[in-house]
């Protein structure tokens, strides 16, 4: 369960290092553009790994609650 923990945290602050959607957030990329990564392969390596992770949580209806956890990680809570 703290492994889970761990990776969400860095999910949730992680952004995007590269593309047109450089310098966001992930929670924040469109699920478009996950979708493509899913079709076309994930990154090697974290990233892949976050996106993978990222897109799943997206599909199965997460996306608030990684913005909520979010929003709390940059408030300091």
């Amino acid at each position: 369960m703290e492994e889970l923990a761990v990776k969400l945290h860095q999910l949730v602050m992680q952004r995007m290092p590269f593309g047109k959607y450089q310098g966001r957030w992930l929670i924040d990329l469109p699920v478009a553009y996950l979708s493509w990564f899913a079709d076309k392969g994930f990154p090697k390596g974290t990233l892949g790994e976050q996106l993978q992770l990222l897109y799943q949580l997206k599909m199965d209806g997460n996306g608030d609650v990684l913005r909520q956890l979010h929003s709390r990680l940059n408030r300091g809570d």
